[in-house]
């Protein structure tokens, strides 16, 4: 069914809502949260791939989620949907997102108007980039919005973006008003990135608010950040894992009596123990009473879309994201402040696979903006590259061949090489009365030691952090005392300990007592009584060996 086979979208009342991204190793859990706290919250709201198919395979919480969707309604909130940027969604992306959204029983679904990703990747930590405030960026929103509201026969929500940068002549939600005005989609008000704008534009919270279709608003969501300032000015960090601010809770009690077509108050509490979401949860259910509302009834979109132009430019808004070219617009300052924002994502990403490697050749600002500028980088978003990390290492490669550096070589040689040490299969379960290695470790080996660098690269990592918390400055030259370490290798063959941690692996250093015991066990489980006590309570204790 298409939107236009219905006579009337209905839209039924939802209450208060938490986020999940369906992954039953992440916090809070919502229905263990629900089992503690009945009727806490009235819904999930989900992040998941537009495709049924693939988030039934990647996201662990799926079948919980779809077992007690009757009980525990849903709403969709998907990810690498575009509602900005040079290209419009694919038809059969958008016929998946379509069946996904109907499959769930969601009413609705909702996104950020922004460009979540290009080529088939990703823009790492899902920064979107948010289109300029100016008729152009309304323009090619509408031209989005449009054709991917024409494949859905549900509605889509609009939600105001974050944003670092003041680019444009329209308030944030001026620019959503005349975006609603031209498509006729109700709205979704996300009150941290409202306050992102108010900051980037040196606004009160509430400026705007007067003469905004707040009767237009079907949802709204409430989450964590944190605000940094710099040169007299405030930027707020939509980090969903940080406590919800004062000001926002404010807001949202002033905003509830304002938005009669309200159906949905969401909290995104992505990263919050279940104890902490639960004290937020609780305050926000005094606010939002889970007494039912009849449904409300809208008239489904039938406009057609019109062409996308790209008069925006959303490529050059790419190259100063990522720090190819300098902003020449009115606000040079909340630019460079998103630039260095999107390097310290992509510095964090590069870490889980290359975090000696990442520092001696990118450990700097300039290094990861050289990085980023690259054609390597750029690459990943025309179709021709496969992750972040591969870009890094193609990267890498090119600049050890323009500038030979035999110790930065080395590292980007052993990282390179140090997942196919989880190639090999797990050694065996031990028994009862056994000992044997935990399911995530392995032993590996290398032609040099590079012990030495591997233990200076955590350490440098721990000084500097922690000198940048008394001095407010993060002294990238110590970086230099890294280098030297990477220059002097010790012979091998070096055998090591590498375990999983995160999405990415770590190197241990250990005694070599117990690395004999880990070869050892590698084999096969041994005897409890067969390891020395102190071998056995090291093992366990760094989480590398494990009882049966």
């Amino acid at each position: 069914m298409s939107h236009s086979d219905a006579a009337a979208w209905q839209l039924p009342w939802r209450g208060l809502g938490l986020s999940s991204n369906l992954d039953a190793a992440d916090q809070p859990h919502p229905y263990r949260l629900l089992a503690e706290s009945p009727g806490l919250f009235d819904y999930v709201e989900y992040s998941a791939p537009l495709s049924l198919d693939e988030t039934r395979r990647h996201a662990s919480l799926f079948p919980e989620m779809w077992e007690r969707r009757a009980d525990v309604p849903v709403l969709f909130h998907p990810v690498h949907l575009n509602l900005y940027g040079p290209e419009l969604e694919p038809v059969k992306a958008l016929a998946d997102l379509d069946a996904h959204a109907r499959a769930v029983g969601s009413a609705w679904v909702g996104n950020d108007i922004g460009w979540w990703h290009a080529g088939g990747q990703p823009f790492p930590g899902y920064l979107y980039f948010t289109p300029p405030f100016t008729e152009a960026g309304v323009r090619d929103s509408v031209a989005h919005a449009l054709h991917v509201q024409s494949h859905l026969s549900v509605p889509l929500a609009l939600e105001n973006p974050a944003a670092f940068a003041k680019r444009g002549e329209l308030h944030v939600l001026d620019f959503m008003a005349r975006v609603h005005a031209r498509t006729g989609l109700p709205l979704l008000i996300d009150l941290g990135h409202l306050l992102s704008y108010q900051l980037a534009a040196g606004l009160p919270l509430e400026t705007g608010l007067d003469g905004f279709p707040l009767d237009k608003v079907i949802e709204i969501h409430l989450a964590g950040g944190v605000i940094t300032r710099r040169n007299g000015r405030g930027y707020y960090v939509d980090d969903h894992t940080q406590p919800v601010r004062e000001e926002l809770f404010g807001l949202l009690e002033s905003l509830l009596p304002r938005c009669p077509s309200l159906r949905a108050v969401t909290f995104e509490g992505d990263g919050h123990p279940s104890e902490v979401a639960a004290l937020t949860l609780r305050r926000l259910r005094k606010l939002v009473p889970a007494a039912r509302k009849p449904p409300l009834a809208l008239t489904p979109v039938k406009e057609p879309a019109p062409a996308l132009t790209r008069e925006s430019e959303p490529w050059s808004l790419y190259d100063i994201g990522y720090g190819v070219k300098v902003e020449t617009g009115s606000d040079g300052e909340g630019a460079r402040a998103e630039t260095d924002f999107r390097l310290a994502v992509v510095a964090e990403t590069l870490d889980r696979d290359w975090p000696v490697s990442r520092l001696l050749l990118a450990g700097t600002r300039e290094g990861l903006r050289a990085f980023t500028a690259s054609k390597e980088f750029r690459e990943l978003f025309e179709g021709l590259g496969r992750s972040p990390g591969h870009a890094f290492a193609s990267w890498a490669r090119r600049q050890l061949r323009e500038h030979p550096d035999e110790g930065a070589a080395a590292a980007v040689t052993f990282e390179t090489f140090l997942p196919n040490a989880f190639m090999t299969r797990p050694a065996p379960a031990p028994g009862p009365g056994q000992v044997g290695l935990a399911e995530d470790v392995r032993v590996g080996s290398f032609p040099v030691e590079l012990t030495e660098l591997v233990f200076a690269a955590k350490s440098l990592r721990r000084h500097l952090t922690g000198r940048a918390w008394a001095c407010e400055v993060l002294d990238v030259s110590g970086l230099e005392s890294l280098a030297q370490v990477a220059r002097r290798p010790a012979p091998g063959p070096w055998t090591f300990v590498v375990r999983r941690r995160g999405r990415g692996l770590e190197v241990l250093p250990v005694a070599p007592s117990l690395l004999q015991a880990v070869r050892s066990l590698a084999q096969a489980p041994r005897a409890v009584e067969e390891l020395p006590a102190a071998v056995l309570a090291e093992g366990r204790a760094l989480g590398v060996l494990r009882r049966g």
